[in-house]
């Protein structure tokens, strides 16, 4: 399926200054955190055609020059949760972008009064091809002391694991526009279920690992660090740091120096750093940043620093 390379991708997410624009580019174009998985698993892809992905690249370099329509969108509820978030992005794309059209959202399906499931997004493509994509956005950290197995990869707070999610996704999610209850819900298919699962992976700071064979190899790369190991890791970067919040792990983060003032964002040491997340009950993101000739901060890396007990928490975790 046609769509747009690493190098296109990166080069446009450095010329758009708008930060929900910058997650909606992130989230059409980031590589895949899975490989197809048949015979259910395939890829969904926002592009049907070369021109469609052009097309998308000048319709978010427009957005970006006047994006007050989407942030409207996105103000008109509360998003606290990071797959909201990204539903109401995708949705906005499907509503108002060149390509793939909605047709609807948030499908629920119910049996005898009691619901069986939810489809994420039923989807049309300009050449008529009916699509059901199941929406994920997933931040795992890498526990397994260099093993390739898909469990091995745990939510920061130990309430999610790789493996159960895709399962989930392939035994449960997919399937529900082919159940013979979906007929009732006034959407006549058939549907053709795809997956649109992005997101990060996070390995510990200093291990190696082989990837499991059902990781795309070009998936969003991160570290990890405990606390004890922060300030030797720390002293190897000049960066600023900060904290970043969970609806701004999607793309890199990128501040004009306009915005840093405005926002009143705050970039510390590493020292400082430490002691902001010293308290926090589980893993914290943070991102490193650099500044650029001009004064914008740039995120170079990111990551997270876990509780020194939280490694072998995990690694029990992904052996349960």
């Amino acid at each position: 399926m046609p769509g747009i390379d690493a190098a296109s991708r990166d080069a446009l997410l450095d010329t758009l200054r708008d930060a929900a624009v910058r997650d909606l580019a992130w989230l059409l174009l980031s590589a895949d955190l899975l490989r197809p998985q048949p015979p259910v698993g395939a890829l969904a892809n926002p592009f049907d055609t070369l021109q469609e992905a052009q097309a998308t690249l000048d319709w978010l370099r427009a957005l970006d020059a006047a994006p007050e329509p989407l942030h409207h969108e996105l103000a008109a509820t509360r998003i606290t949760r990071l797959g909201r978030y990204a539903e109401r992005l995708l949705g906005w794309f499907l509503q108002h972008g060149p390509a793939a059209r909605l047709v609807a959202a948030g499908v629920p399906l119910r049996r005898g009064g009691v619901t069986l499931g939810e489809c994420d997004f039923l989807v049309q493509t300009r050449q008529g091809t009916r699509l059901h994509w199941e929406l994920a956005v997933k931040c795992y950290l890498h526990a397994g002391d260099g093993r390739a197995q898909l469990s091995d990869y745990v939510g920061p707070n130990l309430k999610d694991r790789f493996d159960l999610k895709l399962a989930h996704v392939l035994n449960h999610q997919l399937p529900l526009s082919a159940r013979e209850e979906f007929a009732s819900v006034g959407y006549a298919g058939p549907w053709t279920p795809q997956m649109f699962i992005k997101g990060w992976l996070f390995y510990r700071h200093g291990e190696t690992s082989v990837d499991p064979v059902e990781l795309d190899p070009a998936h969003g790369r991160g570290w990890w660090v405990t606390r004890s190991d922060w300030p030797a890791f720390a002293a190897a970067h000049a960066e600023k740091w900060r904290t970043l919040p969970r609806l701004e792990w999607l793309a890199p983060r990128r501040h004009a120096p306009l915005e840093v003032r405005t926002a009143g964002l705050a970039f510390v040491d590493a020292k400082t750093l430490a002691g902001q997340t010293l308290h926090q009950h589980g893993p914290a993101m943070v991102g490193a940043f650099v500044e650029d000739s001009v004064g914008n901060l740039i995120e170079r890396s990111r990551g997270f620093i876990v509780p020194d007990e939280w490694p072998e928490l995990a690694r029990h975790y992904a052996r349960q």
